[in-house]
């Protein structure tokens, strides 16, 4: 059985990740959080890469690569983009700094005069099964639109993005059912696929 590291730190994304990898009863999930998809276990490190500038695609390659040197076997690697249509996609992959830097409310306050609020929440997975082996890409995007706050606030944007035709922000749904939508599990649903047919 080949190992796959998740390079991340944070507890939800790992439970969401491995949650979405599993289902379908075929694959397992072991112990302390380990995820059995096809001939893989998925585990997980937390490892500080550095942030390129870039397209999300570039960004993604680049950790990607980085983590492979780093951890010496195969790595996943996830980047998370917030785009703003009325800003030619920015944040973008920059979103997570300005959380940091100016918070929800700030966030909202970027997109007053303009009319469109509509956005689109992009997941792109880095998949490289060693150091100088390519580096596969595996995308989901999700529409939407930025509104107020709702909603817990403890993962990131969730509480501002509203995937279309939903009603309900991310924070306002249960699990399973953000799952069933959210750009991440459109792109894990890819990355699955790959895993099984190794």
């Amino acid at each position: 059985m080949s190992t796959i590291t998740f390079v991340t730190g944070n507890a939800n994304k790992l439970k969401e990740v491995v949650a979405i990898l599993s289902q379908g009863g075929s694959n397992n999930e072991g112990s302390g959080g380990d995820s059995k998809v096809g001939k893989f276990t998925i585990t997980n490190q937390n490892i500080d890469l550095d942030e390129l500038q870039g397209t999300l695609e570039e960004v993604t390659i680049h950790k990607t690569k980085q983590a492979c040197k780093f951890v010496q076997g195969a790595v996943l690697v996830e980047d998370t983009s917030l785009g703003f249509d009325a800003m030619q996609g920015l944040p973008g992959p920059y979103i997570k700094w300005f959380v940091k830097s100016v918070g929800l409310k700030g966030l909202n306050q970027m997109l007053d005069g303009f009319q469109d609020r509509s956005a689109k929440a992009v997941t792109t997975f880095g998949y490289c099964e060693g150091p100088g082996c390519e580096v596969l890409l595996f995308q989901g995007i999700t529409e939407g639109t930025i509104v107020e706050s709702r909603g817990p606030t403890n993962f990131g944007w969730d509480s501002i993005f509203e995937p279309k035709g939903t009603g309900l922000t991310y924070a306002e749904m249960r699990g399973e059912e953000k799952n069933k939508i959210s750009h991440r599990s459109k792109a894990l649903a890819k990355l699955k696929e790959f895993l099984l047919s190794q």
